[in-house]
Order: C-alpha cells, then sequence, then structure tokens
C-alpha cells in the first residue's frame, strides 16, 4: 500500500513509516501547545511582545552552546531522547504550575518564551537526525512522505485544540502534547536501531559530532553560502514578528475570553497546514519540476509583499487569515523544503552545528530585533499600514537572498536538482 505514495524499498518501510510517526507526533504536539502559546501572548498588553522575544533569545545565547557541547562529545543515540525527555519534564512542570494557579502571570510568559525555544530546537533536531539516519539517494525518495508526516500533525493538533479548548480547558491539553513528545522519543531509539542493524552504518556516522561548542557560529561566519542562509532565515523571521503583531492584535480585538483567542488561534493554525498539505501533494511538484528551485523559493517573499502590501490598506482579520494562509502554505511546502535540500551540501558539522545556530538563534535574534523596532515604530505612531509598509523592502531583500542561494545550489550541487525529492511532497 505504502509503495503507492512513495517509492520505498521493502527493508526501509518500517523505518519510514517511524520517521512519518516521528515528525507527525513532533508537530502535533507542538500544534497543540501553540494556540495556548499565542493566547498566553495576548493575555497582557502587546507592548510586553518585546521583553518576551528578547527573553526568548537570551534563553537561545545559552541553549546552544549547551547543545553543540552535548553532540560534540555524545552519540546522536543518546543525545536526541535525552534532549526530548527534557522538554517533556519541563512541560510537566508547567502544567502542575499553571493547573494550580502559581504565579500565573509569570508562568505563562515563561511558558510563552519556553515554546518559542522549544519549537525550534526539536525541528531542526528532527531534520539533522533524517540526514543522519537516512544515506543521500534515500532522502532524495523519502523526505517527502516523511514531511507529510509533520503537516498532517500541524493540521491535527489545531483541529483538536479549537474542538477541545473550551470543553476540557487549555491547560490539561497539554499533557496530551507531553504524551505525543514521548512517542516521538521512542520513534527516535527505534531508528537508530534500524540505521545500525539494517542500515549498518558505520559508527562514524551515529558517533558524536565532535567540534567545539561555538563551531556552528564559526562555521557560519567563514563561509558565504551559510551567511546568506542565515540572512534567509533572519528576514523570513523578521517579517513573520510584523505579521504577528498585526495577528494578535487583531485576535486581541476580537475576543476577550482566553478560550475564544486560543481556539481562534487554532483555527488560523488549522487554515493554514490544511492550505499546506494541499500545495504539498497537488502544486509544489508542478512548481519544482518545471519551474526550478529558485521559483520555488520566491513564492514565500513575493506572497509577503503582496500580502503586507494589500493589509496596509485593508487591515481585518479575513484579510490576515489570507495572507497568514497563503504565506505560511508556500513556505512550508515550498521554501523550507528547497532550505533543507540546500543544507544537504555542508557536512555533517555544519549540519547539526550551523543548521541548529541559524534555526535558532539567528531566528529568535530576528524575532528580538523586529519586535523592538515594531515597538519603536508604534511609540512613534506608524500603525498597522505603516508597519505593514516598512515590511515590504524586508521582504523584497528576502528574495534576492533566495534567488542567490539558488543559483548557488546549482554551482555546489549541480547533479541534485534534476533527481531531488524534496521535504514538501514534491520531486525536482
Amino acid at each position: 500500500m505504502l509503495k503507492r505514495f512513495v517509492d520505498v524499498r521493502d527493508e526501509e518501510v518500517g523505518a519510514v513509516l517511524g520517521s512519518f510517526i516521528y515528525f507527525f507526533t513532533l508537530m502535533c504536539g507542538y500544534a497543540i501547545l501553540r494556540p495556548i502559546r499565542n493566547e498566553m501572548g495576548t493575555a497582557g498588553d502587546v507592548k510586553h511582545l518585546p521583553w518576551l522575544f528578547t527573553a526568548t533569545f537570551v534563553v537561545m545565547l545559552l541553549a546552544v552552546p549547551a547543545f553543540s557541547m552535548l553532540v560534540a562529545r555524545y552519540p546522536r543515540r543518546v543525545v536526541v531522547p535525552r534532549v526530548y525527555r527534557f522538554f517533556l519534564l519541563n512541560l510537566l512542570a508547567f502544567f502542575v504550575l499553571l493547573k494550580f494557579g502559581v504565579a500565573k502571570e509569570g508562568v505563562a510568559r515563561a511558558f510563552y518564551v519556553w515554546l518559542s525555544v522549544y519549537n525550534l530546537f526539536v525541528v531542526s533536531i528532527f531534520w539533522s537526525f533524517m540526514a543522519d539516519v537516512f544515506a543521500s539517494d534515500q532522502g532524495k525518495r523519502l523526505f517527502g512522505f516523511i514531511a507529510a508526516g509533520g503537516t498532517t500533525g500541524m493540521i491535527v493538533g489545531p483541529f483538536l485544540v479549537g474542538r477541545l479548548a473550551e470543553g476540557v480547558g487549555p491547560v490539561n491539553l497539554i499533557l496530551l502534547s507531553a504524551v505525543m513528545l514521548e512517542v516521538s522519543a521512542q520513534c527516535v531509539k527505534r531508528l537508530g536501531r534500524w540505521a545500525r542493524d539494517v542500515q549498518h552504518q558505520p559508527a562514524t556516522r551515529e558517533g558524536p559530532v565532535g567540534g567545539g561548542m561555538l563551531a556552528g557560529l564559526r562555521l557560519l561566519v567563514t563561509s558565504p553560502f551559510l551567511l546568506a542562509l542565515g540572512l534567509q532565515v533572519l528576514l523570513y523571521a523578521a517579517t513573520s514578528t510584523f505579521l504577528y503583531y498585526q495577528e494578535v492584535q487583531l485576535v486581541a480585538g476580537m475576543a476577550k475570553d482566553a478560550a475564544a483567542r486560543t481556539a481562534a488561534f487554532a483555527d488560523i493554525d488549522f487554515w493554514v497546514q490544511v492550505l499546506t498539505l494541499g500545495l504539498q501533494t497537488l502544486v509544489t511538484g508542478r512548481v519544482i519540476s518545471r519551474l526550478g528551485l529558485g521559483v520555488a523559493m520566491a513564492v514565500p517573499p513575493v506572497i509577503t509583499m503582496l500580502g503586507f502590501g494589500v493589509l496596509a490598506f485593508a487591515p481585518v482579520l479575513a484579510v490576515l487569515i489570507g495572507v497568514k494562509a497563503l504565506r505560511g502554505a508556500s513556505h512550508y511546502a515550498l521554501e523550507r523544503p528547497s532550505r533543507e535540500i540546500l543544507f544537504t551540501t555542508v557536512d555533517r558539522e555544519a549540519r547539526y552545528k550551523s543548521k541548529s545556530f541559524i534555526d535558532t538563534v539567528v531566528y529568535r535574534g530576528s524575532d528580538t530585533v523586529s519586535s523592538w523596532l515594531q515597538g519603536g515604530l508604534t511609540a512613534m505612531g506608524l500603525g498597522m499600514m505603516g508597519l505593514s509598509l516598512v515590511a515590504v523592502p524586508m521582504a523584497a531583500l528576502w528574495l534576492a537572498v533566495s534567488l542567490y542561494l539558488a543559483r548557488q545550489q546549482r554551482v555546489r550541487a549541480p547533479e541534485a536538482l534534476p533527481q531531488t525529492t524534496l521535504p514538501g511532497g514534491t520531486t525536482a
């Protein structure tokens, strides 16, 4: 049955299904938490958000060197499950504190920061782990189907929250997310055994990465290619922050009840992921195969430019939902898979350390700067129209960087594009 959807060998079926479940539970668990986090962001004044972004960035600066130290010293079969179990214990602690109302406002802000760190780490670790478990030719055949597990999880998670938030209560849903994370950790163990026993991977592939705590930063600043990747992520995150501020303001004005706000954020996430899955299965393959990687990477910044242009003159929730759905779907279905292909041209140390640095510190650093920029511009009197227009040139620069990276991919790996299955369910 599975072979009808993906080019999978008999000995790979168990690993592919395990990877699908791994990514599904990881993203479903996160998707359950995200509307709760977003509602907590609206519980106080929006002016507090820059401080939350700053706190997140500081935590990232501490967490990334610690993670680099772990992967340098310990094998992946030890590091990945233990990182997930650490986050699971954090979840249980937050559940207890929120359930019993201990320092409610402070815990809510801590949870906001924690989840902002958590989601970037677990996804970055997932793709690094996939690149280690599967060989390059296997990734070309299998990553599309595996990525669909994450998209499905991002659909199921908001759907569950939207239907359960008011009846069960948002805080109780944290336990469901914890169960999902434990399933992910179990999948890591099984996939590690498969790679060792069936793939017969050499010990060096499974062992510690080596290097120092700050190797990710060193590799980033010495490589123009990695710097461009970092700039692409920075610009995506900056425009995301501007859009998020508008979302928070519009939703906060629409609903005053915490459960209603949580359900509203969940509904927005749900439609973004439904559209993403539709693009992955119906559109993305045609775009990549006929028009190339450059066009695939150009679509999200073009949508962002047009979207902010429309929001400047029509700052209403219906328009924002449409812009966020189109932008988010094109990012997950086109740009994010394309970026994972770009990382296949770098070595293992860069894949684990520079990638995690870009996906976490660079991303959240951009969040922080953008949030303070947005706050400063608001204090100067700019409304939603002015802020939307400021975001347009950011998206234009993002487009230019994306086109540069697409050209570099052709130079660095000219053989990759004609036969690459993207981690978004597409074939180039």
